[in-house]
């Protein structure tokens, strides 16, 4: 009922450097990413272990797959296959997203430069260097650190078990005390018919905030990083609710450490130290990206901006 609505999808953003192409459903709760043959063959090839991951982690962090699928269309003399995944939206549709961060747990090239009299960071996906650079805290207290860690660590586990690596966790912060300020940049494709003529002339229109849905959706509240209005809240060290709420998760859990990635690794490495390139086997990775989300989760050193 989510895809199939009157408004068929949302397109998300343009191909960024993987080549995806990203899409909401019509209620925003869903995105609809298109994958490569090699990630489709990776999920596949890791279903049973991602399906019993989930049900024994039913607070897990990592992407939340809801369908894959294939389409065949014709082309020229031959056809071309699309390959996409239905998986859950992290960010909600009724808060704004202030500040988000991409997360690796390395350092090469992991920078996302912006204009130094830019004030509206909201448009920008940050990465770890300028986490770093702005001394950024993933703020929980004693109580929901402990939860996250325990959760992370079973995550992390189970990625190095299929053998996964090049993941992130992605993370979007809104600020309680800024509420709603930002537009959204979103378009809906709404087509009269199916008809294919109708479909080829038809133009995606802009969409407005009360397009959207103004609550959570059923059912979330009950999961640990869901609870709080479709997020988690921050706390500081007497488990006391902070100005941030967080929604995060693991994404990009698709890239299998095969012979292309150990090339990359060989080669990368001649010329900077493993410490800080992505293309490391998954064990190696898993433990990095474990330890650098473990050292910026804590108490706030300082009042960011």
């Amino acid at each position: 009922m989510s895809i199939t609505g009157k408004y068929i999808l949302s397109q998300l953003s343009s191909p960024g450097k993987s080549g995806s192409f990203f899409y909401y459903s019509r209620d925003y709760r869903f995105i609809i990413k298109t994958i490569h043959h090699a990630e489709h063959r990776q999920l596949r090839r890791i279903l049973k272990d991602y399906h019993s991951h989930v049900k024994e982690n039913p607070n897990t962090l990592v992407s939340q797959i809801y369908g894959l699928h294939r389409i065949k269309m014709p082309l020229g003399s031959g056809r071309r296959v699309v390959h996409f995944v239905v998986m859950n939206n992290l960010f909600p549709p009724h808060r704004d997203i202030h500040l988000k961060y991409d997360l690796k747990g390395s350092t090469h090239g992991r920078i996302t430069r912006i204009n130094a009299h830019e004030t509206d960071l909201s448009k920008y996906t940050l990465k770890d260097l300028n986490f770093l650079e702005r001394h950024e805290m993933i703020k929980f207290g004693p109580a929901k650190r402990q939860v996250f860690f325990k959760q992370l660590e079973a995550d992390v586990k189970f990625l190095k078990k299929v053998n996964v690596m090049d993941y992130s966790l992605l993370m979007g912060i809104h600020y309680v005390n800024q509420g709603n300020k930002n537009g959204i940049n979103l378009s809906i494709f709404d087509p009269k018919s199916g008809d294919k003529t109708v479909l080829i002339n038809t133009n995606p229109r802009d969409i407005e905030r009360q397009d959207l849905p103004t609550d959570v959706y059923p059912g979330r509240s009950k999961y640990v990083f869901y609870g709080h209005d479709g997020g988690i809240r921050a706390t500081d060290e007497e488990n006391k609710p902070l100005a941030e709420i967080y929604y995060m998760g693991i994404i990009d859990c698709l890239t299998g450490y095969r012979t292309k990635k150990s090339l990359e690794t060989f080669f990368r490495s001649m010329w900077n130290s493993r410490s800080v390139i992505s293309a490391v086997p998954p064990r190696e990775y898993g433990d990095r990206f474990l330890d650098f989300i473990k050292k910026g989760t804590g108490q706030a050193k300082k009042k960011q901006s």
